[in-house]
């Protein structure tokens, strides 16, 4: 499931900058699969190491490697069969990718946090003493 839900947002990534320049989308399917293989392989890459190594992927830490990797190894896969590095979309593929990438996980950890603080013990630790 972890896969699949960054997996759609690299896609989503990749659709939305298609369409901010005008680029076809299903008109252009080479070319909407020739934006999406770099960030979507370096994507697989990095979940495919963590999945070896045994790492919950949800969490925010190995969310941060996925990150990472996906920006890096996109970016530099991008680089090498010729597509544009450009300074501005090195800015808006990390801050976007960051976003999509880390942001449901953050929301993952809240829910946790406040799950686990209400029902701890099988207890509601947010309410009052006399109804623990």
């Amino acid at each position: 499931m972890v896969l699949l839900i960054d997996l759609v947002l690299v896609v989503v990534f990749c659709v939305i900058g298609r369409l901010s320049h005008a680029e076809g989308i299903f008109g252009d399917l080479a070319g909407l699969l020739g934006t999406i293989w770099p960030f979507v392989a370096a994507l697989l890459i990095a979940h495919v190491v963590l999945m070896i190594r045994r790492v919950r992927r949800e969490r925010m830490l190995p969310g941060l490697a996925i990150w990472a990797v996906t920006v890096v190894l996109g970016l530099l896969l991008r680089a090498v069969s010729g597509q544009g590095t450009a300074l501005p979309f090195i800015i808006v593929a990390t801050l976007t990718l960051a976003l999509f990438l880390l942001g449901w996980r953050a929301v993952l950890a809240l829910v946790r946090r406040s799950r686990d603080r209400v029902f701890a013990g099988g207890r509601r630790l947010d309410a009052h003493p006399h109804e623990r």
